[in-house]
């Protein structure tokens, strides 16, 4: 086996490892088993380049997600932060839950097992380089994106339940 083949396979076996140490904290698994199973409508962030820096800003006009050079504008804090985990993985459209009371949790949530996800780079592979630590972290970041657009961003409005038949009195 070549050596940078041999690296490629290193590098998996560790991402397997974090997804593994992860579980259900793993960032799609939460997608997947969370948010895409309750009411969302479909937020697209567009293509975003490799290397955007991802900043959150209180502005006059209210909570901005700036994303490179491009502002978002969005309701609030949680929307704001829910929105930036996906931003730095890199995800062109996302389910943004309809109910606004529930995005500050998964908020929370999903910024906590990025963090983790980070975190555990440097314990899996804390005598490797720097430049293997950083490619772990690209090939994480691949995976959660990867995942993500293949779980989809749902549907671009929410779904109503339309009952509209009266009681009879």
């Amino acid at each position: 086996m070549s050596s940078p083949a041999k690296a490629n396979s290193a590098i998996a076996k560790s991402a397997q490892d974090i997804k593994a140490r992860l579980g259900a904290a793993w960032i799609p698994e939460i997608y997947r088993e969370r948010i895409l199973k309750m009411r969302t409508r479909s937020y697209q962030l567009g293509t975003l380049g490799k290397t955007i820096s991802v900043d959150i800003q209180h502005t006059l006009l209210g909570v901005e997600l700036k994303l490179g050079r491009r502002r978002l504008l969005c309701p609030d804090l949680a929307t704001a932060r829910y929105l930036a985990v996906f931003a730095r993985a890199g995800c062109a459209a996302v389910a943004v839950p309809y109910d606004i009371s529930r995005i500050s949790h998964l908020a929370d949530e999903l910024d906590s097992s990025w963090h983790r996800m980070l975190l555990m780079v440097d314990q899996v592979a804390p005598n490797r380089t720097a430049a293997t630590r950083t490619r772990l972290q690209r090939w994480l970041i691949g995976e959660v994106r990867g995942e993500i657009s293949a779980a989809g961003a749902g549907s671009v409005t929410p779904l109503f339940n339309q009952n509209t038949k009266q009681r009879s009195a």
